[in-house]
């Protein structure tokens, strides 16, 4: 199953979150079964940030938000885990500083997007100033209205860059996102990330729901889609974001760059069996072209 077709929110489309099923799971019934189809997809990635990284023609955006506990680190672990260090970086975007805040609301946003070559992460996102800003009326609506079209546009500005941008919001239901905060609070290793807020955001649900959809609604564009991935099963929420992400490097048709120097020449000279250190000539023959005994 094309998971791009499925999940995609179409340009000029109405989402309503709540005719979504948060536990949907494709044509796959179990992780068993999803594993091998993971390890393909990964596989592709890693091939496809080598040629990437290479032919730096090209650079990939992924953005990640969703409901609390959906799992946008788990993503980054199991799924951005597939590719090289070297050519990724992952931001994240939390309450901005005195600094940020003197400034327009992209402004803490640009640094951080990928140079040719490069792919960039953003575990939460530009994205939060339509979100969380809206809900808690950290500006007025006159403000956060007017930030789809600017989004859109800094998205579309990345786009002719040469900048592909992948876009997934997760989406858990509130059952699921509750269970998931117990098991943190069972499980020493995660409690670090218990906050109250955790609990106290629970209450402004629905006006999250409402936020999220405008963000789907208003900025899916062909240039940089949207797709809902249901993540009350984590390992689907795997499955499709690593489809996604493979399906849309091999459609960039990426290449490694021609050699810069005569490889052939450079094979004969060096890497010839003759060859001494120190004296790239050969050393079996005469300048007159006899051999020498």
């Amino acid at each position: 199953m094309d998971y791009r077709k499925k999940l995609i929110v179409k340009p000029g489309s109405k989402v309503r979150l709540s005719k979504l099923d948060p536990a949907w799971h494709g044509s796959h019934d179990s992780e068993k079964e999803a594993a091998e189809e993971i390890a393909k997809h990964l596989s592709t990635i890693a091939e496809h940030q080598r040629l990437l990284y290479g032919e730096k023609k090209h650079a990939l955006l992924i953005v990640l938000q969703g409901i609390d506990a959906a799992g946008k680190d788990g993503v980054c672990w199991h799924v951005i885990k597939g590719m090289n260090p070297q050519g990724v970086s992952v931001t994240g975007f939390k309450q901005p500083t005195p600094q940020e805040r003197a400034h327009d609301f992209l402004w803490r946003v640009h640094p951080h997007t990928p140079g040719l070559g490069q792919v960039a992460v953003f575990n939460r996102s530009h994205y939060e100033d339509v979100l969380v800003a809206r809900v808690h009326n950290l500006v007025p609506k006159s403000v956060w209205a007017t930030r789809y079209d600017r989004i859109n546009e800094f998205e579309q500005l990345l786009h002719e860059s040469g900048v592909t941008i992948i876009k997934f919001f997760l989406m858990i239901s509130p059952e699921e996102q509750l269970k998931r905060f117990g098991e943190r609070l069972d499980d020493p290793m995660r409690q670090w990330k218990i906050s109250d807020s955790d609990y106290t955001e629970r209450a402004l649900w629905d006006d999250y729901i409402g936020a999220y959809e405008a963000m789907l609604n208003k900025c899916s564009t062909a240039y940089a889609p949207w797709y809902v991935l249901p993540s009350n099963n984590k390992w689907f929420r795997n499955l499709a974001a690593s489809q996604i992400i493979a399906a849309t490097l091999q459609d960039l048709h990426l290449q490694l760059p021609a050699p810069t120097v005569d490889i052939q020449a450079i094979r004969a000279q060096y890497h010839s069996a003759e060859t001494h250190p120190g004296k790239p000539e050969a050393t079996g023959k005469k300048a007159n072209g006899k051999k020498s005994r």
